[in-house]
């Protein structure tokens, strides 16, 4: 495969289980953070491909935005 790159700072954590993270990506691989949150053990609440097959939250899509795009 291709090398890919990801950046992450933890913005807040909220109790032990859900953590808010900002992601800054070196390069553009097709699902980067998803599966880099996922090979951490923390994927993307609402994640239907590389998340848990249980959600705890009833969430159609995944918890993923983007602040800024360039």
């Amino acid at each position: 495969g291709k090398i890919a790159i990801t950046d992450y700072e933890v913005v807040a954590r909220f109790g032990t289980e859900f953590t808010l993270c900002k992601f800054i990506l070196q390069t553009g691989r097709t699902h980067q953070i998803r599966v880099h949150a996922k090979h951490l053990g923390h994927p993307v609440v609402g994640d239907p491909v590389y998340g848990y097959k249980k959600q705890k939250f009833a969430v159609e899509g995944q918890l993923l935005h983007a602040w800024q795009l360039e």
